[in-house]
């Protein structure tokens, strides 16, 4: 958290702010797999289990109406969520028994309408170029995964640094532009390294972001042609 020129007070509620929205994150993203687990068909007992709770419990806090809807995971675009999914998804195909920054950048590669995949497509070339690269580099496991598999630590780095990211960048949603650059800021998570060997410099996707971001924020000023015409969400990163 850089707060140089900020007065000692100042400082204390930026850090507030940030935890309780660090803190929200990591509670919705948990919610948001229960629910993604439950339309799967997991039992409650198989998600006891997964969370280390009792069935009852599960169903107490989980059951339809009880789950959480913080303002923090309202910030997540649908797009930066469906990165999460995804990468639970291919931690689950490569049987590895929790969700790592490798799997993060998977999951952002899945989404390649977002502008984190787009950024990296413009440097590497090709999004099936960009995916080989990865998957070449990660073995299969051989672990049977829960219904809810964990996140490591480094993978909430990520996500606690995406959140650093947009708000430095002023965003008041977190994009999957806000997670390739928490990717990369996490230089001790594989997905750094494998975004390096291919050629994915935290300053080139920088640039190539905040390229996009500036052709859309133009776009959205110029009147449309039809007056009744949707432009979309406020935020330049609202499907991002």
């Amino acid at each position: 958290m850089d707060l140089t020129d900020a007065d000692p007070l100042a400082k204390v509620t930026e850090a507030q702010q940030r935890a309780r929205s660090l803190s929200g994150i990591g509670d919705s993203l948990i919610d948001h797999f229960v629910t993604k687990a439950r339309e799967a068909g997991t039992s409650w007992s198989q998600l006891g289990e997964a969370l280390g709770v009792t069935k009852q419990a599960a169903q107490q806090r989980w059951l339809p109406g009880n789950v959480r809807q913080p303002a923090n995971f309202s910030r997540f675009t649908q797009r930066a969520r469906h990165v999460t999914v995804l990468a639970q998804e291919r931690a689950r195909d490569l049987r590895h028994g929790q969700v790592d920054t490798e799997h993060l950048l998977l999951g952002l590669l899945g989404e390649e309408e977002g502008l984190g995949a787009k950024a990296v497509i413009e440097i590497v070339g090709s999004r099936d170029a960009a995916e080989r690269a990865v998957l070449t580099r990660l073995a299969p496991g051989s672990e049977n995964p829960p219904a809810h598999i964990p996140f490591t630590e480094l993978s909430k780095t990520v996500l606690r640094e995406a959140l650093n990211v947009a708000l430095e960048m002023r965003h008041n949603y977190i994009g999957t532009e806000h997670i390739l650059l928490g990717l990369l800021r996490t230089t001790d998570g594989k997905a750094a390294e494998l975004l390096g060997d291919i050629g994915v410099t935290y300053r080139d996707a920088y640039a190539s972001l905040i390229k996009m971001i500036t052709a859309i924020e133009v776009s959205r000023r110029t009147p449309a042609k039809d007056a009744g015409t949707d432009r979309g969400a406020e935020d330049p990163g609202a499907q991002a």
